[in-house]
């Protein structure tokens, strides 16, 4: 957070609280953050220009024999699906009035300045989660009164049953699926994006590390059962059960409204080592939130602005993987 006061206000009736609001801003936004789930799904990039391009490179066919003598067979790359991501403008304000430092209700002012920085904590940690909701029924996700986009960079939803190829645009792959959670549709999601492909039908290095699911007891009971244990949770001899020790978990309370009657157990897989290096899930911070303090001469208020360019989106779409949604593919046969 960068704090700024406009000249006057050090010496002003305001003087003597602008510190102990600054200090309490700066130490509550970075508490906030601590405990964020951004960072570990989206990949982070500070970025100095208006937009922010991401795209790949095809990669090469695979080597050829030749008879004796014979030719180099000749072969390219392509630029792949390519996506924009625009930062937008966030702001918020609030007012210490001046009746309440003649009051000395420096508590009120306190809990004012506590309640900005967990407002755009907040604000950043809802709209995130709303991309990745928005992302399982729709190209678009409503956040704040206004539309985002929440395809990847093929033109198609990050959850998709038709994620073409830029090489084959009659190639499709899919990364959403019906099944609820179990120990099985645990496996089968994981050896799906295992065969994932890329725009050339080559298999990819795909290798889910984290699971993502919304707060509610029952998905957590499940998951932790299926994956706290080293003996088979599902066989009375105890078989040995290769899912233990091998996930993060991620329990988001922001993801709360994906769970219906419909979705009951809704489950996301996320390659944490590919997103970071194909870039699935990006989040762009353009200017970080600056908070400007000044005198309002028409009230003698003295008030609070701040201001933040941010915004995230999805480019690869193969670092994910969702289950438990109505309508998606089905990874267990009955």
């Amino acid at each position: 957070m960068i704090f700024s006061k406009t000249s006057g206000v050090n010496d002003s009736f305001f003087g003597k609280s602008q510190e102990p609001i600054r200090l309490m801003m700066e130490k509550d936004i970075e508490a906030f953050e601590n405990e964020s789930a951004l960072p570990k799904i989206f990949k982070e990039i500070k970025s100095k220009n208006f937009a922010e391009k991401f795209t790949s490179k095809t990669s090469l066919k695979n080597f050829e024999a030749v008879a004796e003598g014979g030719s180099y067979p000749k072969t390219d790359m392509q630029e792949g699906f390519s996506k924009v991501v625009e930062p937008v403008t966030w702001k918020q304000s609030f007012t210490v009035t001046r009746e309440m430092v003649e009051d000395n209700k420096i508590l009120d002012i306190k809990n004012n300045a506590l309640g900005f920085t967990q407002s755009f904590g907040r604000t950043k940690e809802m709209f995130g989660a709303a991309l990745l909701m928005g992302a399982v029924s729709g190209t678009k996700a409503n956040f704040g009164g206004q539309s985002f986009d929440v395809n990847s960079a093929d033109g198609v939803s990050l959850f998709s049953k038709a994620h073409p190829s830029v090489t084959d645009k009659k190639v499709l792959q899919s990364n959403l699926f019906a099944d609820g959670f179990s120990v099985d549709a645990l496996s089968a999601l994981e050896c799906k994006m295992n065969d994932f492909k890329d725009d050339n039908g080559y298999v990819l290095s795909v290798a889910p590390d984290t699971i993502i699911i919304p707060n509610t007891y029952e998905l957590k009971r499940d998951v932790f059962a299926a994956i706290g244990a080293d003996k088979d949770p599902n066989t009375a001899n105890n078989g040995f059960n290769y899912q233990f020790g091998r996930w993060n978990v991620i329990v988001w309370n922001q993801l709360n409204k994906m769970v219906t009657s419909d979705n009951p157990s809704p489950f996301i897989l996320l390659d944490s080592k590919y997103n970071e290096r194909a870039g699935g899930a990006v989040w762009v911070d353009r200017v970080e939130l600056e908070v400007k303090s000044y005198i309002d001469e028409n009230n003698d208020n003295n008030i609070f602005k701040g201001r933040a360019r941010f915004t995230a989106g999805f480019n690869n779409w193969r670092a994910f993987a969702i289950s438990g949604i109505k309508g998606g593919d089905t990874l267990i046969s009955a």
